[in-house]
């Protein structure tokens, strides 16, 4: 008999058993994560399902209504068109950064870095001069004479792009750089030996391998760009508005607590969905 319960093959099926003096360790930060992030959510779902009714009536009002629907189109089509632009500007800079000196390459990242550690306001504040119909980009243009009336670089979608692709260019150059440096040259050499054109190694060699960085990055600068508020409510006009702007509008202005909780949890839900999305195509241990 015994010998038949250790052959027996449906034994090894059976779950492994946790040690759970080896979480210990992390108990705090479980604990930090349930207090300021477990709770909290779980209040807005319970805000979005009970205010001012018990019910789904918030859900109900922000999918079918219009003006919540163009808000939420908005929301997607600006981030989507950030993180595209963001891209083509940061890929070759990320490029160019790979194959500098160091010590040019350094200098390149200090002020890339100090870009990043700029207080996110007056980054904002600082475009909104430059754009205006007055100010220093519209002037220089007409000066010129590309122009002859200022245009419109604020209070819409350019003014919107432009901000948001300022500030979010670091998040896509710094993990496509790492990427890039990683590539060894020698696969590039052996392309070209084998009679790969530039325009070849670009797209048959070097683009594929660079993909984990910038799936990283525009990964990063699309959820990000989701949930953006101070650049969009200073650069955008009403005709952009957004739904981290609608969600604010909702809470502090027309205290309508459900449905701004309902409109963050979508936004939630949203965002996760992509992540899980992003890790099932790219792959969890590319991801990190």
């Amino acid at each position: 008999m015994f010998e038949a319960i250790s052959n027996n093959p449906y034994r090894s099926l059976r779950a492994p058993r946790v040690d759970l003096r080896r979480l210990r360790p992390a108990l705090p930060a479980l604990i930090f994560l349930f207090v300021f992030m477990v709770v909290p959510l779980s209040s807005l779902l319970l805000l979005s399902v009970t205010k001012p009714e018990i019910g789904l009536g918030n859900y109900i009002s922000l999918l079918g209504d219009a003006t919540y629907g163009r808000v939420l189109l908005n929301t997607f089509t600006i981030a989507a068109i950030v993180t595209l632009v963001t891209l083509i500007i940061a890929y070759p800079v990320a490029w160019l950064l790979a194959i500098l000196p160091s010590r040019v390459s350094q200098i390149f990242f200090a002020i890339i870095l100090l870009s990043m550690w700029t207080n996110l306001l007056a980054r904002t504040y600082g475009w909104m001069v430059l754009l205006q119909r007055t100010g220093v980009i519209n002037r220089m243009l007409m000066e010129i004479g590309l122009i002859h009336q200022p245009l419109p670089l604020i209070n819409n979608l350019v003014g919107v792009t432009i901000g948001m692709t300022y500030i979010m260019l670091p998040y896509v150059i710094l993990p496509l750089h790492a990427t890039i440096s990683g590539i060894d040259p020698a696969i590039m050499q052996a392309a070209a030996i084998t009679g790969a054109k530039p325009r070849q190694i670009f797209w048959h060699v070097m683009l594929p391998l660079s993909l984990p960085g910038i799936g990283a990055g525009c990964m990063m600068v699309f959820v990000m760009a989701l949930g953006y508020y101070v650049t969009p409510a200073l650069l955008g006009g009403t005709a952009n508005m957004m739904l981290a702007e609608m969600i604010a509008q909702q809470v502090q202005s027309l205290l309508n607590w459900g449905l701004g909780s309902a409109a963050a949890f979508i936004l939630l839900a949203v965002t996760l969905i992509f992540y899980a999305i992003y890790v099932r195509a790219i792959g969890l241990g590319r991801v990190r």
